[in-house]
């Protein structure tokens, strides 16, 4: 037995130790946490300083912490985004970030204390170049394209780059919305349910033009040394789209918490987002992006509403759009 003892001593210390070591739980999207995505480089430089163990919990976010309440063990949130803010909000389970809103390196001014971005992009057309010569500079130039320009969108319905493309389009038209949606629905060969889905039909060769984001070219330049993918710039100006974290108000890990919070805004971080995530990182001067990023198109003009005026028109939008494609 004593020959054991040795043995049963450093599996104990092993399992104390093991006990002993704090876990912070991250709910965020499937992406994010995949093989490819930033999860597993953002969960090894926290490690490093934290002294911690960092779970990422992935799956539906939203609708995972509307169930669960405040029951929920997440400690903090990422991959929210300003579309869903206001419902998030309204469930009183998040507090305030903590961080400084000046760091950040948007097109928009951000005030918001309580979500805090992490990247962001462009809605936009991506397009085949060798299928398109010459891309439509506007909203007025797509519905005018010639007829076998057609596109493939998203269900503003399921889809948050889709309900991006209804207000985007909504702070273009106002009140002509539906009128324009009328005129483009002879270019848009489906709605697909989510951006997956729409883009593998881009990538397929099935359409040569897809809602997307301005920063998607990057991957094919970057990752598979392709030129022939690009993003049309409209002079109407871009829905600007940014992804958010969360910290938890009820968390049991609050330190630890607001560490991570801080972790967001650090170099560290931010220099994995381009690559990985492929969006513009939200707290990291353009100079200090990949060249790829850098040499991106991107428009004058940043279009935006708050989560509050995205709430108020949404319905409005969501009819005009319905009645114009219907038909």
């Amino acid at each position: 037995m004593k020959k054991h003892l040795p043995l049963l001593a450093g599996l104990l210390l092993g399992t104390a130790a093991a006990a002993e070591t704090p876990v912070l739980n991250v709910y965020a999207p499937d992406y994010f946490g995949s093989e490819w995505g930033p999860g597993p480089g953002i969960e090894a430089g926290f490690e490093e300083i934290c002294a911690c163990d960092l779970k990422f919990v992935t799956g539906d976010v939203l609708p995972r912490l509307l169930l669960e309440g405040e029951r929920t063990e997440a400690d903090v949130v990422i991959g929210l985004n300003t579309d869903v803010t206001k419902r998030a909000r309204e469930t009183g389970l998040f507090a305030g970030h903590g961080q400084d809103n000046g760091a950040l390196t948007l097109p928009i001014e951000w005030a918001d204390d309580t979500f805090l971005p992490f990247n962001w992009s462009y809605v936009s057309f991506v397009y085949d170049t060798t299928k398109i010569a010459n891309p439509p500079s506007s909203f007025e130039e797509l519905a005018n394209a010639p007829e076998d320009l057609k596109i493939v969108i998203q269900d503003p319905r399921t889809s948050i780059s889709g309900l991006a493309l209804m207000l985007w389009v909504k702070s273009v038209y106002g009140d002509e919305a539906e009128d324009y949606w009328a005129r483009l629905a002879p270019r848009i060969t489906t709605v697909t349910k989510g951006w997956s889905e729409a883009y593998g039909l881009f990538t397929d060769g099935e359409v040569p033009m897809v809602l997307s984001f301005n920063t998607s070219p990057a991957y094919h330049i970057v990752a598979e040394e392709d030129q022939s993918k690009a993003s049309a710039i409209f002079s109407d100006g871009h829905y600007a789209f940014f992804e958010l974290a969360g910290k938890i108000a009820n968390t049991d890990q609050p330190e630890l918490a607001d560490q991570f919070m801080a972790y967001v805004m650090s170099s560290d971080f931010q220099s994995m987002i381009p690559t990985t995530n492929w969006s513009y990182p939200a707290a990291l001067a353009a100079a200090e992006w990949p060249q790829a990023f850098q040499d991106l198109p991107a428009p004058n003009k940043a279009l935006f509403y708050t989560e509050d005026e995205a709430a108020a028109i949404r319905d409005e939008a969501l009819a005009e759009w319905r009645a114009a494609l219907s038909q």
